[in-house]
């Protein structure tokens, strides 16, 4: 069975940080790109980032280019979400998610606010 764990959401201050982790099992981790989704409220799912699967290349939305790094430990099959100079517009749920399988997990919240 495919499980998709994430965590490491919260509350935090405009202009904060937050590292976001998801953990996989039930499938070959190093064999697949990892993506991230996010969805906020009252809008549609939005993909966010993604990684190849050896990690090599990874690839951003416009939005967040400069701001989050997307990276993965295949040994351990992790993948991981580092945001920073967190914005109000980044309130969303956060799930990782393998597009093509359309695989992904319950998601985290994330709430930027003063």
């Amino acid at each position: 069975e495919v499980q998709l764990v994430e965590s490491g959401g919260g509350l935090v201050q405009p202009g904060g940080s937050l590292r976001l982790s998801c953990a996989a099992s039930g499938f070959t981790f190093g064999s697949y790109d990892m993506n991230w989704v996010r969805q906020a409220p009252g809008k549609g799912p939005e993909w966010v980032s993604r990684i190849d699967n050896d990690g090599r290349s990874t690839y951003y939305t416009d939005s967040v280019k400069g701001r989050f790094t997307i990276s993965r430990d295949n040994a351990k099959n992790m993948l991981y979400l580092q945001m920073n100079s967190l914005k109000p517009e980044d309130t969303a749920v956060y799930r990782c998610a393998v597009l093509g399988r359309t695989w992904r997990g319950q998601g985290t919240q994330v709430t930027v606010s003063s």
